[in-house]
Formats: structure tokens, sequence, C-alpha cells
């Protein structure tokens, strides 16, 4: 699996996608669209997680935890499988947690995070979101065209073989938890949609997204009875029958995306914090046990969430005893089949390749010769790993932060020089330093010296380039 682009493409990037790139490099936050352009590293965690797409395309569940520090890349990875999800056939929504948006919680905190969920609902045809009430029209003249590929018919009966295709394929749906509202309210949705109906459709997308906060409401602006609403307790259990719709509308799956799950790590209240857990049990055991056909959840946090013994996953005992690793497990071998993917640091090369990357597309998008030679990119590598752990701890986002700000300055100055904007930084010993012809071996277990350098062929520096 390469994750990279190859190099006409890159040479290629619109210049829209290019913008938005680097203005979310620059801002330490990660780019929504552009991603593949700067994926450097992280083959083997895209392929597990490529694998759980083609699992979920074949009936099953899926449910992984990428753990990771600040910066580390989790974001960047949820966005980048999720352009691979779209490009594949798949319907993606993500989320991010906050105070205000839980997976349990009262006062509308669970269902915040459904709502936003629903509102980020993409398709290859619509990335941004938005998609769902073009999922259900495309599915609806999916049947409509397979209806009037079967003969001339009357108005009438066209209009009733239709109807009848769509209660047959959503008549399954009814033995889910909710189910018959959902199927219920998407049939109306059709026939509002029939009529030309635009308040009874506005009212079906409000149940469907979980915008009513009582039945009472909900029955008076839809115009039919409904026994339930999308809740703070029921939302999980419609994230399982939009899998089960996608499904039948001819979508290979669903692939919900839950980040900065650190959140729920911050919450003060015990009985709040692991009912937040209970709700991830329940996720995990759903997909694990296939009672989540078509979905795959991918969870981000950190590892004082995942690891934190009074407070974190491991805190609670149900998920500690699924989530730990193996007493065989070690930091010496890989083991991506698991629940749970801890994001490594990338290596010293890999750092060097994304400095070179981002230079290259740098240049491309302001037209300007980046006033910086290869062995300054070097020098700049250096001064980022002599900050003390930078070893174990640097991340991509703070060296890419820095080194931004360095090309900003050099294209802005026609007078300032690399060595006048990062002089002064003390730089570890000349036989630590990073050059093209030396790269560091990861450190092992309880090794404190520094890494000893191997040497690497221009020819693996341009695979890792492009």
């Amino acid at each position: 699996m390469n994750d990279t682009r190859t190099k006409n493409e890159i040479q290629n990037v619109p210049r829209r996608i290019l913008s938005s790139l680097l203005s979310s490099v620059a801002a330490g936050v990660v780019p929504r669209s552009g991603s593949p352009y700067i994926a450097i590293g992280r083959q083997d965690e895209i392929a597990a997680l490529l694998s759980d797409l083609e699992n979920i395309n074949d009936g099953g569940g899926a449910l992984r935890f990428l753990i990771g520090r600040y910066g580390s890349g989790k974001s960047f990875l949820i966005q980048l499988i999720r352009g691979y999800a779209l490009d594949r056939g798949f319907v993606t929504a993500d989320a991010d947690l906050s105070p205000e948006r839980r997976l349990y919680g009262t006062g509308g905190s669970g269902v915040a995070t459904y709502k936003e969920l629903i509102k980020n609902l993409a398709t290859k045809a619509s990335p941004d979101g938005g998609a769902l009430s073009k999922i259900i029209i495309r599915w609806v003249n999916g049947i409509r065209s397979d209806v009037a590929e079967s003969g001339e018919l009357s108005d009438a009966e066209f209009s009733k073989r239709v109807n009848g295709r769509i209660y047959s394929e959503l008549r399954e749906m009814e033995e889910f938890v909710g189910g018959f509202d959902f199927a219920k309210v998407v049939s109306e949705y059709y026939n509002a949609t029939l009529a030309d109906d635009e308040d009874k459709k506005s009212a079906c997308l409000r149940w469907l997204r979980g915008e009513f906060a009582s039945k009472t409401e909900a029955r008076g602006t839809l115009g039919f009875s409904v026994s339930c609403i999308i809740d703070d307790d029921n939302w999980y259990d419609f994230i399982k029958l939009w899998a089960s719709l996608v499904r039948k509308m001819g979508y290979r799956g669903f692939v919900v995306f839950i980040d900065e799950c650190v959140n729920l790590y911050k919450i003060s209240h015990r009985v709040s914090r692991e009912n937040n857990y209970e709700k991830i049990l329940s996720m995990f055991n759903d997909a694990l046990q296939g009672r989540a056909p078509g979905l795959a959840i991918v969870f981000g946090g950190t590892p004082q969430f995942l690891e934190d013994t009074r407070r974190g996953l491991f805190g609670y005992e149900a998920l500690r005893s699924r989530l730990c690793d193996s007493r065989f497990a070690s930091g010496e071998y890989k083991n991506l089949i698991g629940p749970v993917i801890r994001l490594r640091r990338l290596t010293d090369d890999e750092l060097f390749a994304l400095i070179t990357r981002i230079t290259k597309l740098y240049s491309m998008y302001y037209g300007w010769e980046a006033r910086i030679t290869q062995e300054e990119m070097e020098e700049f590598l250096n001064i980022c790993l002599a900050k003390a752990g930078a070893d174990s701890m640097i991340t991509p986002r703070e060296m890419l932060r820095d080194y931004m700000t360095v090309l900003n300055i050099l294209m802005q100055n026609e007078n300032a020089t690399f060595e006048s904007v990062v002089g002064g930084i003390t730089l570890k010993p000349a036989d630590e330093k990073i050059n093209s012809e030396t790269v560091s071996d990861d450190t092992k277990d309880g090794d404190d010296a520094a890494p000893a350098a191997r040497k690497i062929s221009k020819e693996e520096l341009d695979v890792l380039e492009f």
C-alpha cells in the first residue's frame, strides 16, 4: 500500500486544495481536503484501516482506537482514511467530541453528537457533508429507474410499484430498535417529494437529524404519528439503522469517525464518565459480535484517554480487559490487527521527506522558488530534534508550524536568510546530526543513547518523497 502521491499528481494539485492545505498546516489544524498530498509514512496503519473497510463491505463490523499524543497525526489519519473511504464508495460521518457533545449524556449532549455526525454525512459526490437528503433521493431515483425499465405503466401503477419497492426494502429495518419509525419517515419523505410538499420534507429531515425535543412536537410538525424520536438514549441505534440503510441504497458501508475522545477523559463526574465508557463498550461488543453489520467506528484519543487507570478507559474494567496489551506484546514488534492502533513517532527520514514535500507544495502555490537548500532543511530538522525529548516526542504538527513560519519569513523578506531566521539556536553535536545520507534507527527500549545511524540510498529517499 503506497499512501503518497506520484510526482505528476504533486505537480498538478488544484489551487483551491493547495490553499486550504497550506493554511491548515500553518495554523496547526488538520486539512479537511488534500491530506494525501502530504501523507508520509503510516503505510501500515493505513493498510490496517483499509482492511476494516473491506470487512464492512462484506457485511461485518469494525471498531478501532487511534491513540497518539497531541499533534502526532490522529486527526490527520482520520481525514486521510475518510477520503479513501469516500473514494471507495462508502458513506462517512465525523464529529469531534466536546463538553457539549458526548456519547452519553443528559440535556442533549448525547444526541448532539448524532446531529454533528448527520450534519457531516458525506459521500463521494458530497465530500464536504450535508448528504442526508441527497442519498435518499439517489436511492429513490434508482428504484424509479428500475421500475421504469420493467415496461410502460400508468402514472398510478408506476407510483404504486415504486412505493411497494420502497416499503419492501425498508420493512427489513423494522426489526431494529426504532426501525419502524425510521422506515416510515423515509417513506413519507419520498411521498412528500412526489407531492412537492416542502414543509413535510423539511419535517422528515428534521426527524432524521434528531432535531425534535419531544414526540408531541414531532407528531405536530410531521403530520403523522411516530412512537419515538432520536434522543440521548437511542441515537446510537439510529447510527446502526443508517449503516443498514446505506447498504440498501447501494453504498458499501457506513464509516463513523469520532475524534477528540480525550474530552470523555476530562469529565469530572465519575458516573457520567463511566456512562460514556459503557456506551463505548456497547459499540465495541456490537462491532465484534456482528450486531452492527456494515458499520465501522474509529475513535481518536490520547494515551491518557486510553491508559489512565483512574479516569481513562483502563479505569473501566470491562474495557481494560478488552483493550490492554497482551503480556506477549512489546514495543519491539508491531501488531495492527487488534482494536488499538498506537501511532509511532515518524522516523527522522520520514520527517525530512515531509519537510521536502511541504517545500515543493509551498513553492508551487506561491510561484516562488523557496530560498532554502537541502542542507538548510537538514539543519532545521536537527534544530527540531535538538529539543529535550524530541527523539521520541516530536510531532509533525509542531515541526510543520515552525517550518511554515520560516518559509513565510523568507518569502516576504528578501534580505532574510535561513541563518538569520534560525540563528542563535543551539544544535546537537555534529555526530548526532541528520544528513541526506544518514537516518536514525528507532531507539531500543531502555537505551538512552543517541540512536545508531544507517546509510540510506537516494532511491529510498525518492520513495519517501513521492
